[in-house]
Formats: structure tokens, sequence, C-alpha cells
């Protein structure tokens, strides 16, 4: 049966090459971002990407999107909600909107995507919710305490949500990339207070988030990350948590068996 696949954070990195693996699969899939991007087939697999514009923010827009699919193929076998964004600098610095920011399109973007397409799923009796988060959710980040607590929010959330939707035949699986050279670097966004140099994390914070851009810049092609996103799309039984590539593996491993006082000195010597 051909995949039809709802898939946000379309138009760059992880998400940009898991349309494109997708579709070389034989996949449909509607691609969303807020950008306009360009619709191609692929004549040899039969698959076929179609771009959708919207803001995962936006409810309505979500929920106008998901009909069209049904409207035009009928059924909707998966989404992908991958659309997120980065912010650095210390906890402290950070104001209320900012804070906001960061959780508005990686935590509340993904629960309305996931919850514009559950009736659909529940009507069907069947559907896969696929979540990206991070290993960040795992290993806390110092200077992108945010960034790792709405991962690790949503990897919560996606573990709570997969006992829910046991019933309904509706299966979950949350994928935790490492460092993946992507755009994500430089289109990370800083506090304003974290870049004025009298701040007292100044120093610290650059340093801290050099070492961690330098580390995604030399880290797995995003590929890596697309390849076991398809591989749970097409699984007759997803995993419940997938963490591309060994090493990361055992950071998490590491990660939630160590104890924090442990964990947190381990952290702060390699930031």
């Amino acid at each position: 049966m051909k995949q039809i696949v709802f898939l946000t954070g379309a138009s760059a990195g992880i998400g940009e090459a898991t349309a494109k693996m997708l579709v070389d699969a034989g996949a449909v899939v509607y691609g969303a971002s807020r950008r306009a991007a360009q619709a191609y087939q692929n004549q040899q697999s039969g698959g076929e990407f179609v771009p959708v514009q919207l803001d995962v923010n936006d409810e309505i827009q979500l929920g106008r999107a998901v009909q069209r699919i049904v409207e035009e193929r009928g059924c909707l076998n998966v989404v992908v909600a991958n659309a997120g964004n980065g912010l650095a600098g210390s906890v402290e610095d950070a104001s209320s909107e900012e804070v906001k920011y960061q959780f508005e399109t990686n935590f509340f973007g993904v629960v309305k995507t996931i919850q514009a397409c559950l009736p659909v799923f529940r009507s069907q009796g069947y559907g896969r919710v696929i979540a990206v988060s991070s290993v960040a959710a795992v290993i806390p980040i110092p200077y992108q305490a945010y960034y790792s607590s709405v991962k690790a929010a949503l990897l919560m959330l996606m573990q709570a949500l997969a006992i829910e939707l046991k019933p309904f035949h509706i299966q979950c699986s949350t994928i935790l990339p490492g460092d993946t050279k992507t755009a994500f670097t430089s289109a990370r966004k800083y506090s304003v207070k974290a870049q004025q140099p009298d701040s007292p994390y100044y120093q610290q914070m650059k340093i801290s988030v050099g070492k961690m851009e330098k580390d995604e810049q030399n880290g797995m092609p995003p590929e890596k990350i697309s390849k076991a996103i398809v591989q749970q799309v097409y699984r007759k039984r997803m995993k419940a948590v997938v963490v591309p590539r060994i090493d990361y593996k055992l950071i998490c491993l590491l990660g939630n068996w160590l104890p924090a006082r442990l964990k947190i000195w381990m952290v702060s010597k390699i930031y």
C-alpha cells in the first residue's frame, strides 16, 4: 500500500532529506513548511512531493491541510512532526517571550500537528505518529536548557500518547538525533540578554555554544536521521524510541542510568 505522509518542517535539513527519501521509496509526501517549496515526482518509484505552506502553530491551517490530504488521497497513513527551532543563552538571560518562542513550535506545534491527524487515524483504525526529539532530551545541554527541556517534554508526551492510542491501533515513535549537520546551526537564535557582553554568562556561553556548533557541523548528515524515520514508516511495528548511531545510543543509555550528579559533572566537563 502506498504510504500517504504528512511531514512538517519539510523545506530544509532533516525534513527535506526525509521527504526525498520517502518519495524515492514510493510515498506521497505532503510536506509542510512556512516558505513555499517546489512539487516534484519520482517517476520510477511513483512517489510524489506535494508542498503545503503553513505554520504549525495555526490550528486552522493544520486542520485544512489534513482535510485536503484525506479528500485528495482517501486516507492518511503517517504524520512526521519534525518542525523545530533552537534558542541559545543562559536560563537567567532568557525572557518569558523567548522561552515561549522555544516551546511554541517545538512542543505546541507538534501537539497541534498530532491533534489534527488523530481523528482521521481513529476513524481509519490505524495510523503512525513520528516525532523528532533529540539526544538533548536525555542529556542536559547548558546554554540550551530550554531546548533540552522542550525535547524532553516531547519525548515524554510521545510515550504517554503511545499508551493512549494503543486501543485505536495507532503506533508512536520518537526519533532522537544527535549532532547533525544542517542549517539548524546557522538558524539558531540567541536570547537578547545572552548576546550582551555584560551578561555574567557571556564568555562561558560563547565557549559552550561554539563547541556545540562545531560538533553539529562535524556531525551526521541529515540523511542518517531520515533513514531512521523512513525505516519506522515501513516497519510492521514501529520502535517506541529510535536513536540513530551507536555512540548516541550509548550516550542516551548512560544519560538514563547514571546518577544525576555524575551526569551533570560529565556534561560540565564537555561544555
